[in-house]
């Protein structure tokens, strides 16, 4: 996203909804990297969740993360 992503409305509103909940980070890093959350199921159970930044501060849904975790199997030996 590089500099585009700073003139993002999105961007901002969860910029703002993170310094309103009292998120502060360390200011160190890239910081341009997006990043994501995969739910990868025993075997051959493949991927169970896959969601992928499309803007700075775009939030996975918790209760979809679990919904994929409680899906996986347990791989039998």
């Amino acid at each position: 996203m590089m500099l585009s992503g700073f003139f993002r409305l999105g961007v901002w509103q969860n910029f703002f909804r993170a310094w309103r909940s009292g998120y502060s980070g360390n200011l160190e890093g890239e910081g341009f990297t997006l990043g994501g959350v995969y739910v990868i199921g025993a075997g051959r159970q493949s991927v169970l969740l896959e969601h992928r930044e499309k803007e700075f501060g775009d939030k996975v849904s918790l209760p979809s993360v679990l919904e994929a975790a409680e899906k996986i199997k347990p791989q039998a030996s």
